[in-house]
Parts: structure tokens; sequence; C-alpha cells
């Protein structure tokens, strides 16, 4: 759809702003995983979802302008136009990665040889009309726990031609003939699962042996930065929702680390160029550090508001608890199944499927915003009682974290 074609109409807020933030997220893993996999099908759902982005934001900004009427109103509204224009940033350096393979603006073509074993693989399939997953639930074919394969958007097709992106889709998702899901695990679980969706074999591409000796060191870093920018932007609506101060600085020192490694990444690719017959074909290289800092300014600027003393507007805290994953902040209690002991002990992630982005250790800070804290922690990180967590995922791996730290809560 042409953005043009755009014309005012009443809409939810909330609804739009929750919608941008679940798209954005989806934006950053599908263009990195485009990158990393060469993939052109990827690349160009990138650029479907960032035209979608464009008429979200056009919509966002026709309503706030029009609930604004008065000064007071305009100085309430304005972090809520940098978290609209900050997302748009998000899409816009998706789709300049995106483009990187679209266009052949220049990738080594080992990258894939290079990429560590912990990283999943992230694939689009169009189902056909005879899958057997044609008019069942996700909870009905149970593909996860089964393959260890997930479904992280679908892309709905409609019996008008209408089409609509579904992020983050639950158990109570169906899957219809036509429709274009993307899908993350590894390669042994998605053979099954692609074949049975589109009933084509799964290939793996061939990845030539690299050219370029510590192309390896490349890809970790491209990695690293990928995790730390969808880092940053999580941490932002983290201290959004939460209007905390501490947060927002965490975003700050993230977004300075991105700057650097950047920096290192840039120069690392020059070098190499020195080296290739061809140091064209590493441009794109260049490209993918420069998007990777613009998503990491658009997270500070996400967080600008909490950083610059602004009350967060209600509307934006609600449309961040409201999207398809929620960031929920928990207190470990005394004696919880938590209490004393490191994530991989207690499993959190498998037991839950909840990423723990942060932790703060207490202090007697009266506003607790204070203590120290800790950004990505792994699953050395030990919890004692009074820590206060920060996670991401699914409402129902939300109730299973609370109980487990002993802040039972209901996340509807």
């Amino acid at each position: 759809m042409d953005p043009g074609e755009v014309k005012y109409e009443p809409v939810s807020v909330k609804a739009v702003l929750s919608e941008m933030k679940d798209t954005a997220e989806l934006l950053i893993d599908l263009s990195y995983s485009a990158v990393l996999h060469g993939s052109d099908p990827l690349a160009a759902e990138v650029l479907t979802l960032e035209e979608q982005m464009d008429i979200l934001q056009l919509k966002a900004r026709m309503s706030l302008l029009m609930s604004a009427r008065s000064t007071e109103d305009a100085e309430a509204l304005a972090p809520v136009l940098g978290v609209v224009g900050a997302a748009e940033k998000i899409a816009d350096a998706a789709g300049d990665i995106a483009k990187i393979v679209l266009e052949d603006i220049g990738l080594p073509e080992a990258m894939r040889a290079a990429l560590p074993e912990a990283v999943e693989v992230v694939v689009r399939a169009e189902l056909a009309d005879d899958t057997p997953y044609d008019g069942r639930t996700l909870e009905e074919i149970n593909m996860e726990t089964e393959t260890g394969v997930r479904v992280i958007a679908i892309r709905q097709a409609h019996p008008t031609g209408k089409t609509g992106w579904l992020t983050n889709p639950g158990p109570d998702a169906t899957l219809h003939a036509g429709d274009v899901v993307i899908l993350r695990g590894r390669s042994e679980g998605l053979e099954t699962v692609y074949e049975t969706a589109t009933g084509e074999p799964y290939e793996t591409p061939d990845a030539p042996d690299p050219t370029i000796d510590d192309l390896g060191r490349a890809v970790d870093s491209i990695v690293l930065m990928k995790n730390m920018s969808e880092l940053a932007v999580d941490l932002a609506y983290g201290a959004v929702l939460f209007d905390s101060e501490g947060v927002a600085e965490e975003v700050h020192e993230l977004e300075a680390e991105v700057d650097a490694l950047q920096s290192r990444f840039e120069a690392w690719v020059l070098r190499a160029a020195a080296r290739v017959e061809d140091p064209i074909s590493l441009r794109g290289l260049v490209h993918l550090a420069t998007a990777t800092e613009e998503i990491s300014d658009a997270a500070l600027e996400i967080s600008e508001g909490v950083l610059r003393g602004l009350d967060t507007h209600p509307v934006v805290a609600a449309a961040v608890e409201e999207s398809d994953e929620i960031i929920v902040r928990l207190a470990v209690g005394d004696g919880s199944t938590l209490a004393d002991a490191t994530l991989a002990e207690r499993m959190v992630k498998t037991e839950t499927g909840m990423r723990v982005i942060a932790v703060r250790r207490p202090d007697s800070a009266a506003d607790g915003n204070g203590g120290e804290w800790v950004v990505s922690p792994g699953p050395t990180t030990e919890l004692h009682a009074g820590d206060v967590i920060i996670a991401k995922g699914t409402r129902a791996g939300a109730e299973r974290l609370s109980e487990l730290a002993g802040d039972p809560r209901e996340f509807e």
C-alpha cells in the first residue's frame, strides 16, 4: 500500500504503539537473519514489514496530533512522539540491512560457514494447500515441543487478498494454507517442519570455504551487535514501562558500547579489504555496522524521556504491557525457588520460556532505582532474595516465572 493513501481515522494509540513495538522487534530479528544466512526471502519480508511500519507511524502521529489541545498535552505527548519516531528508525535500519542482501551490496559468501553453532536458523515457509497444518492451532500442532522449532511470526493470507502480520503468535493461533510462517530453530528440526509445511524438502545452501582467515571473528561481532541492539531496545521499553532511570542509564551505556563496537568492526573490515581480491565484496559489512548503530541510537531515543525526568505517558506503558511479548519486573522473594540459585540451575529459560534481560541488586536507595545492574545475565548469574529481575516473554511464561520468584501475579 502507498503510505500516501493513509487518511486519518480514529484508532487506539495504545494498540498502534503496541503493534509498532512488536513489529520493530521482529524486524531486527529478520533483517539480521537474512544477512547471516544470505536469505533473499527473509529480506523481502523485512521490506514488507517496513512498509507496514510506515503506515503505523503515520496513524500514530495523526492520532497524537489530534489529542494535543494545550501546552500541557504537548509536553505529555512529546515523549510518545519520540517513541513513535524511534520505532520508525528501527524499521528503516532493518530495511537497510535487508537491502544489503537484496541489492547484493557486498557480503562474504562464506559467512554461513563461519556461523557459531549456537545461532539458530530463521526460515520463511509458505504453507501448501495440502499441508497437515492447515486449520490447526499451534497448540494442536505442538511444534515447539516435538521439533524444537518455534513459529515467531505469521503473515496471514485472507480471502479478500489482504494480509496481516501476527507476531509472537500464541497457542490459539490457527494456521491456514497460503499463510507465510517465520520459523526459528536448529537445522534438524527445521527440515521436518519445513517439508511438512511446504511439501518440499528443506535444503541448506552450501557455504564456500572462507577466503578471509578471521571471518569467524567478524561473524561473532555481527551476532554480538545484533544481541546488543536487541537488548538495548528491550531495556529501553522496560525503562519506559517502569519509569526507571537506572534502566534508561543502562540503555545509554549499551549505546556507547555499540558505538565502540561499530568502530572496531569497521576497522576490521578495512584491514580485511587489503587481503581479499575484491574489496567491494565487504562493503555490505560497513552498511551493517552503520545500521546497527542506528538501532541502538533509536533505543536511546525511546528511553530519552525517562533520562530527562519526563513522566512516562500512560499510553506508552499500557502499549508495552499489551504487546505480544511483554516485559515484566519481579522481585525475588525470601525462600523462593529462585533465591540463592543460578538461572541455569533453575532452568528459567526452559521452564518458563522467559528471557531475563537484567537484574538489579538491592541497595538502600529510597526511590527504588538504585543498586547494581547486571545487564544480559547469563546461565551462571546467581539470584538472591531482594533482587529485581526484568524479563521478556509470553504472559503464560511471566505467570510461571512470578511463581518461581515468589512474586505471584496475573498477566492478562
